[in-house]
């Protein structure tokens, strides 16, 4: 049948993965670090990818595809839910609040040696559970992964006083602003510091939390800090 659907432009694709996680019924994935339509029959045309694409790269038209096969999009969908880690299975994902200002006598910290600020565990988005205690009034962070080895001063500079979530939007085939819609609607956050680095797919992760600050309808205080390359803190807005 002709029907509208979306194209994408590999050439102009920066492999930042916004769309794949803008696209809810799993149409688009990202293959060698390029967005491709995978399955035509998952893509509805509504085009919730296009306003993510930062490049422009997605636009629609009308050509032969198989139909939107909504069914199979459910069933998919459900699949992939039931494959999602449960907060009580494996013991690295069990929540734990810690308490990083009570280091024991017993240990003590070597003459320039850091302390960890981490307040829980664990810190990874798709594994944090929503419902987590230490979510009510807590400052949020939510990092690219990168960011903690390329800025030196992490912890006391980000994760001090704040709650920490961290992914990689280019390499996690997950749209993060489901979870983080989730922390925002069963808890009171109070702020969230958005920490980047300078490439452009780690656009995804600020394009995550922008999202579910729309979809929780709340008004959240957010920043957004841009970390070079070269460890260096670029911008904060």
């Amino acid at each position: 049948m002709i029907r509208k659907i979306i194209h994408i432009d590999e050439s102009k694709c920066n492999g930042c993965g916004a769309c794949a996680a803008a696209c809810h019924e799993g149409a688009i994935q990202m293959v060698d670090g390029v967005a491709k339509l995978t399955r035509e029959d998952y893509c509805d045309g509504l085009g919730d990818c296009l306003p993510a694409c930062p490049t422009g790269a997605i636009t629609f038209e009308m050509r032969e595809a198989p139909a939107y096969d909504e069914a199979a999009v459910k069933a998919a969908q459900a699949a992939k839910k039931a494959q999602e880690p449960l907060a009580c299975g494996c013991p690295g994902e069990m929540a734990k609040t810690l308490r990083p200002a009570a280091t024991p006598a017993a240990a003590p910290v070597a003459q320039g040696e850091s302390v960890s600020q981490l307040s829980q565990w664990p810190v990874q988005i798709k594994l944090v559970n929503s419902m987590a205690p230490y979510f009510q009034g807590c400052r949020l962070l939510v990092a690219a992964d990168c960011t903690a080895y390329a800025y030196a001063n992490f912890h006391q500079r980000f994760i001090r006083g704040h709650v920490t979530l961290v992914g990689c939007p280019k390499l996690d085939s997950v749209d993060y602003s489901e979870k983080l819609t989730e922390i925002l609607m069963r808890n009171d956050v109070k702020s969230i510091t958005v920490v980047r680095m300078e490439v452009p797919c780690c656009g995804g992760i600020e394009l995550a939390v922008k999202k579910a600050l729309q979809a929780s309808g709340k008004m959240i205080p957010w920043q957004v800090v841009t970390i070079g390359t070269n460890g260096t803190i670029l911008e904060e807005m």
